[in-house]
């Protein structure tokens, strides 16, 4: 089945009649689509700036590029029969086979015939009179709908940093949310890393083994455990089909959407001994799993300490040079604090004779020159700079679509402050508009595709009650809003995220953009409890008529 393009018209069409326009063909906007379209039975479409589905997954296809949740549950659990049909290759997926496994679930379900490719929305405003919402793209389109969902994903605008002098640069540059798709010939070439977070860990080593030479420039140091990834046999396969409906319901039952359970045991109540060998035990099975080794690491700053040194010691132990290894040790926020990678030989990729590291806090970059990079001690010569330098978080994307509410009040000017959400669902002033992981909700600091299908199921039951009473406007009270702004607050500072100041969970990697914690720190499960019981309530804190 052929998915719909568009190119511009020669003259701007006539507004299309919809029931709900979605805004994004990732994860979120696959499934909205289906729950929409296929359960209520309404007439939507669904609009892609890209030219093939997979969300952040079409964008991000630079080397390395992988899920850091096991591929066992990062995909869909709505419908079994597809995940029986389905098999993983890899215990971590690549970017490319996530891909796959996403265009396989729109063929199953046909969804791609209410799917429109390569059509970038330019605005969208709602009419107080009409209760609609209309829909411009930049080929001079006009869709209206009474609902509008925005599946644009947290982690979809690309934060290049403004340096000095970077129209200058003979060479060529890159962001890695926004690869090519033919991919780039690395071969013979010296190449200018600018970043060393999740991605930055990911794209380093591939980069080291395909280029001549790599300078790596690094503003903060940070932890990495090893993903120890690996084929996925044909037994643990079957293991997963066999216990399927076990993998969801302890997935949906724990803090972060995966499907194993926190230990039970502060890291500060065992003998050091008994520490260092349950941590051991994580470490050499590898993956998220370690952050789970004892209840309290995110939440005791003692607890915190003893992982924090026990992978300062082993960045130690993996690092040659001890100069280098001081460097790439973090002194500056705890463990997990920030987002926690994992990586595929990330540290031992300093070992190796063509690769540099430049520590940014020491020699701050100064500008990019025409041949390449000129920090406040030297010049780096590079023909390649790769921007590892992350997103423009959770409000990048939805300020990019110049949404205007309740008598044209815009969502710039709602968050100029920082966003405000009800639940992470809505904003006040802007009627019958549904964020789908949007800030205020767990979303990042969960397994991404569960913390989706929550939101998805929570906006379909909310519009299919609607439309059972009559009701044609559902908006946020400001007042519920401001209250969840306070448990969003309140849910972080139980905790010790907010004590890295330079994460962007806060938006500190974008100049200028408001410091504020912006996903639900209070755990997946309470969260859904939160919501369930506000639907249960009559929507409580919803303004309906």
């Amino acid at each position: 089945m052929t998915t719909q393009s568009r190119t511009a018209p020669a003259v701007p069409s006539a507004p299309q009649a919809l029931d709900a326009i979605i805004i994004g063909a990732g994860f979120s906007g696959l499934y909205q689509l289906h729950k929409l379209r296929d359960e209520l039975g309404l007439k939507v479409r669904v609009l892609e700036k890209g030219a093939g589905v997979g969300g952040t997954w079409f964008w991000n296809r630079y080397p390395g590029a992988r899920c850091d949740s096991e591929s066992y549950y990062y995909c869909y659990s709505f419908n079994k029969a597809i995940e029986q049909a389905w098999s993983w290759s890899e215990r971590y997926p690549e970017h490319t086979e996530i891909r796959k496994y996403l265009n396989f679930v729109a063929d199953r379900l046909a969804l791609k015939r209410d799917i429109q490719l390569d059509t970038e929305v330019t605005s969208a405003a709602f009419d107080d009179g009409t209760n609609l919402w209309t829909v411009q793209t930049v080929a001079g389109e006009t869709f209206q709908a009474q609902f509008l969902i925005t599946a644009v994903g947290c982690l979809s605008t690309a934060n290049v940093p403004k340096f000095k002098g970077l129209e200058n640069f003979k060479g060529d540059w890159y962001h890695t949310g926004n690869w090519p798709p033919e991919g780039i010939d690395f071969a013979g070439k010296r190449v200018g890393q600018i970043g060393t977070g999740s991605t930055g860990i990911q794209v380093a080593p591939v980069l080291a083994k395909q280029s001549k030479h790599l300078t790596i420039f690094q503003r903060t140091a940070n932890y990495s455990i090893p993903a120890r990834n690996r084929p996925v046999t044909p037994d643990e396969v079957e293991l997963t089909r066999k216990n399927y409906d076990d993998v969801w319901r302890r997935a949906r039952s724990g803090t972060n959407g995966h499907p194993f359970s926190m230990s039970s045991q502060s890291a500060v109540s065992v003998s050091d001994e008994e520490r260092r060998a349950i941590y051991e035990k994580a470490w050499e099975r590898g993956g998220l799993r370690f952050r789970a080794s004892f209840k309290d690491i995110l939440e005791n700053e003692k607890a915190n300490e003893t992982a924090s040194d026990f992978i300062r010691e082993k960045i130690a132990t993996v690092v040659e040079d001890a100069k280098v290894g001081e460097m790439l040790t973090p002194r500056d926020h705890g463990f997990a604090t920030k987002r926690p990678p994992i990586d595929s030989g990330y540290f031992e990729t300093f070992n190796r004779d063509n690769v540099l590291l430049v520590d940014l806090k020491a020699e701050p970059i100064v500008e990019v020159t025409e041949k390449g990079i000129r920090t406040s001690n030297q010049e780096y010569e590079l023909d390649i700079i790769v921007f590892a330098t992350g997103f423009d978080a959770f409000t990048g994307s939805l300020l990019r679509l110049n949404i205007t509410g309740s008598h044209g009040y815009a969502l710039k000017e709602a968050w100029a402050a920082g966003p405000r959400t009800y639940l992470g669902l809505q904003t006040p002033k802007f009627p019958n508009l549904f964020t789908i992981t949007g800030p205020g909700s767990p979303s990042v600091l969960c397994n991404m595709p569960i913390a989706i299908e929550q939101h998805v199921d929570w906006i379909t039951g909310c519009i299919r009650d609607m439309l059972a009473s009559g009701l044609t406007r559902i908006e946020a009270e400001p007042a519920a809003a401001e209250q969840w702004v306070e448990q969003v607050n309140d849910a972080a500072n139980a905790t010790l995220l907010p004590m890295a100041s330079s994460s962007w969970y806060l938006g500190a990697n974008v100049p200028g953009k408001p410091r504020v914690f912006m996903p639900y720190a209070g755990g997946f499960a309470r969260y859904a409890n939160i919501c369930n019981d506000v639907t249960r309530s009559d929507y409580r804190g919803f303004a309906r008529s």
